[in-house]
This record gives structure tokens, C-alpha cells and sequence, in this order.
């Protein structure tokens, strides 16, 4: 084959740019993360998740007027179809989460009677839907699985409090539920990683924002996108105690293992959202008298720092998951259920990129996302195989 006629193979497109979009930017040089022209840093020490919602979906911040209505309508959307109730109680208690909330999510779009209609305002409507109702999909399956009925929302709490009570049982103190509005701002959106390219794919097909969302969780469910807080804390836990986290990092290094919540596949620097859950784990576990926590990481990250340059002569950094795992864990929050929070903030930037992908004209986009393969089956030779009847094999 002529050497020009050969096909670049770019193993998961690294580097390749397959779109263009106005939703978030990552320079993972200086480490900034930013939505539609705000840093996420200015963000989360100064909007409410829900005025970040406003913000993925309708392109600006909203005034107050807009925003008391926005809150309302995601209220409003807050309580999921009793048929869909009864449909995760018929799992089996050991079902994992995620693989719950995809099929979960599937079921919705059977009782919204918007789906078929194809306009901006009617994908907005879907994705409100979606952000208001998701966290008690996942709320819902915590306490169905432990024999516990499901706790309907509260009118009077805002998203992140929500979350957290249903999810409890209990009413979050402010600061608490401040916490984890600040965590769900800062996972609202990262641009194109592995499940919001997911969600786009699906969505150029034409399928509905339902569609693609659940093939978003699906994505995120495999480990090596979703999960890594839990491996965190696990890892925490291993480790059992600050005086032993300097044995812990040899001994894997000399393995060949990973440390982790150490390194990024983006950022060259810690990433910016790290630097804003560090504090808040600390101070979470202080009020949940789980100090040790907070204090295995803080000892890791500097340990494991150090011993990356000293042994394999690299700088590395601390990603997001490594702070958020011990500040979910001092909320009270199962491990397994780490990854479907996760699924409760990005739930927002997912649906907004479905909502660009779909009706966007200023940014040039494939109709259809459909790449070329290099077929490699070389079965028979240069040529192509004879079958051969079954009675002859």
C-alpha cells in the first residue's frame, strides 16, 4: 500500500479533534477548567449548582427572577413515575448502582410525553427533567436496596440538600449540603472525556436525550473512565494509617502499580478542582470524627509527590478524585455509590452537550459520528477466505 494511502491509527483518539464546542474548555498546562467563559474555581466559591445548570443549558448565568423559576421547575420535575419506583425494586439487591441508573434512565423516556418532538426549548425541558430527577434515581436505589422506602424530595430544600436527604433519610446540616453543592458544581463538566463523547456520539445519531444520557452512564460505568474515587478510598483504607503511607507508596511503585488519584490524563499541573475539595475533606471529617481519612490522603499526596520524582524521575499530581473519595466517605455516602454521585452533577454537562450536539449551527459538526476502522484480519493470506460447506470443516 503507498505509503500516502495508509491510515493513521490514533488509538482512542488521543489528540484528535472530532468537534467543536462552547460548553467548557480544559488547559490542563496552567491548569484552568473552564464553563462557557467562567473558571470553575470563581464558580464554585460563588454559584449555587443550580445557577450552573442555568448556565450549561441556557448559556448564561441566570438573574434572580430566572433562577427562582429554574429552581422551581427542577422541584417540580423532582418526583420520579411510581412505574419506575416499582421497576428498581424488582433488582436484585446486589445489582450494581450504575448499571441501575442506566436502565433507570431508559425507563424515564417512556413517561415523558415530550419525546419525540425535536426542538432546543423541548431538549431543554428533557434535560431539566433529567438533572432534577436523576439524584433520586440514585437516592432511590440506596434505599431500596437496604429494605428502606424510598424518601420523597423536600419542597424546601435546594438540589444538594435534596440529594443528600433522600438519600439519608436525614436532613443535611447547611454546611454539609453546601459541601456537596460545591462537589456537584465541580463535576458538572469536563468537555469531551469518555462519557460526554458517548453522549454526543449517540445524539448524532438522532436518538433522544434519554438515549443518550443512559449510553453516557453506560460509559462511565467501566473502570477506567468512572470509579476512581472508589479505588481511592479503598486505597485509603488499606493503608489504615498515616505512618504507613510512605511503605504503602514503595512497595507499589517497586510493583509497577499505580497510587491512586495521582496523575491525570489532561492536566500537567493539580487539578484546579483538587485544590478546592482538599479543605472541605478535612473539615468533613473533622465533623464526622473520621479525621484519619483526610489525613492517609494529605500524607499520600506529598509522599507520593516526592517518591515519583526521586524513583521515576516524573512529576506527578493530584487529580479530583483523590479529595473527593474520603469527603464523600465522611458524608456518610457508600463507596459504590461514589460513581453514580458523580452521575448526579455531570448529568448537567451531559445533557448540554446533547442539547449543542443536536440543534448548534454555529459549530461545524459531523452529522453522523462515523470513523474509519484499519481492518486487520489477515485470515487467508492477501486473499479472501473460501468458505467451506459445513460438511467439509
Amino acid at each position: 500500500m503507498d505509503q500516502e494511502c495508509t491510515p493513521t491509527v490514533n488509538t482512542g483518539l488521543r489528540g484528535v479533534t472530532v468537534a467543536s464546542t462552547r460548553i467548557s474548555d480544559v488547559d490542563g498546562k496552567t491548569g484552568k477548567l473552564i464553563y462557557r467563559g467562567y473558571l470553575v474555581k470563581d464558580l464554585a466559591s460563588s454559584a449555587t449548582y443550580e445557577e450552573v445548570v442555568h448556565l450549561l443549558l441556557y448559556e448564561r448565568l441566570p438573574t434572580a427572577a430566572e433562577l427562582a423559576d429554574f429552581k422551581a421547575r427542577l422541584a417540580a420535575y423532582r418526583r420520579i413515575p411510581q412505574a419506575v419506583i416499582d421497576a428498581l425494586a424488582t433488582r436484585p439487591h446486589d445489582a450494581r448502582p450504575m448499571d441501575v441508573l442506566q436502565a433507570a434512565i431508559s425507563l424515564l423516556a417512556s413517561h415523558d410525553p415530550a419525546i419525540a418532538e425535536e426542538t432546543p426549548e423541548s431538549y431543554r425541558r428533557m434535560a431539566e427533567k433529567l438533572v432534577a430527577r436523576v439524584p433520586g434515581l440514585v437516592a432511590a436505589w440506596q434505599r431500596i436496596r437496604q429494605d428502606a422506602a424510598p424518601v420523597p424530595p423536600a419542597d424546601d430544600l435546594g438540589h444538594a440538600g435534596n440529594f443528600l436527604y433522600m438519600l439519608t433519610g436525614e436532613r443535611p446540616d447547611d454546611e454539609v449540603a453546601h459541601f456537596m453543592d460545591v462537589c456537584l458544581v465541580l463535576h458538572a463538566e469536563h468537555s469531551f472525556n469518555a462519557s460526554t463523547f458517548s453522549a454526543r456520539q449517540v445524539a448524532s445519531t438522532r436518538a433522544h436525550m434519554y438515549a443518550a444520557c443512559s449510553a453516557a452512564v453506560g460509559s462511565l460505568s467501566g473502570p477506567l473512565h468512572g470509579g476512581a474515587n472508589e479505588r481511592v478510598m479503598r486505597m485509603l483504607q488499606q493503608i489504615g494509617d498515616p505512618a504507613e503511607v510512605e511503605a504503602y507508596v514503595t512497595r507499589e511503585l517497586a510493583s509497577g502499580r499505580l497510587i491512586y488519584g495521582l496523575g491525570h490524563a489532561v492536566y500537567k499541573v493539580d487539578d484546579p478542582r483538587a485544590l478546592i475539595l482538599a479543605p472541605m475533606a478535612r473539615r468533613m471529617g473533622q465533623l464526622a470524627g473520621q479525621p484519619q481519612w483526610f489525613e492517609i490522603a494529605e500524607r499520600l499526596e506529598k509522599v507520593g509527590k516526592a517518591l515519583f520524582r526521586e524513583k521515576k524521575g516524573i512529576d506527578i499530581f493530584v487529580n479530583v478524585d483523590f479529595y473527593s473519595a474520603p469527603l464523600y466517605f465522611a458524608m456518610g455516602i457508600p463507596i459504590d455509590m461514589f460513581t453514580p454521585v458523580f452521575a448526579v452533577s455531570r448529568i448537567a454537562g451531559w445533557t448540554a452537550h446533547v442539547i449543542e450536539e443536536r440543534f448548534a449551527e454555529a459549530a461545524p459538526k459531523p452529522t453522523l459520528y462515523r470513523p474509519e476502522s484499519q481492518y486487520v484480519g489477515d485470515y487467508c493470506g492477501p486473499d479472501e477466505c473460501r468458505f467451506v460447506p459445513m460438511d467439509k470443516r
